[in-house]
């Protein structure tokens, strides 16, 4: 099974759940996490989100993601599932999925590496309102919430 897939169409939660405990008896908790485009940007109603990423060099950089995390935390397996292209408000945008024996190891891995992925993952995002098209900047509260892990970053200016 793949850790990371980056694609366009949408994806079942039920299905993708399903196969990262399948075959694993050892397995007690799966924590998921999924963002969606929300109506509310920056100030403004959202109707419609442009992902794009640099193919090849984002799927790296999220497995190393996933390979900290299975470092740092007692989990059995890790998925991430992110889009990319045109999205609508309400549409799912990201999955993280992670295994474990018990819960709070998988609650904080899924929590690191959505943390992670918000700051170091290589997409660039475009939220489209009534006032028009604006790519969206960094956030300090992005950088603040890594920080917690002990990885310091400086994206947001």
């Amino acid at each position: 099974m793949a850790r990371v897939c980056i694609q366009t169409q949408d994806f079942d939660l039920s299905r993708e759940a399903a196969a990262l405990r399948a075959g694993d008896g050892g397995v007690g908790a799966v924590a998921v996490f999924v963002g969606t485009v929300r109506e509310i940007g920056s100030g403004a109603a959202v109707s419609q989100m442009e992902l794009e990423h640099y193919p090849g060099m984002t799927e790296t950089a999220i497995e190393a993601m996933v390979d900290e995390a299975l470092a740092r935390f007692n989990i059995r397996a890790a998925k991430v599932i992110h889009r990319v292209g045109l999205l609508q408000a309400g549409d799912q945008i990201v999955a993280v999925l992670v295994s474990s024996a018990h819960r709070g190891q998988a609650f904080q891995a899924c929590e690191f590496l959505m943390d992670y992925l918000k700051t170091q993952a290589p997409f660039w995002k475009k939220e489209y309102t009534a006032d028009g098209a604006q790519w969206v900047d960094a956030r300090v509260a992005d950088d603040e919430a890594l920080a917690r892990w002990g990885i310091a970053v400086g994206n947001a200016v």
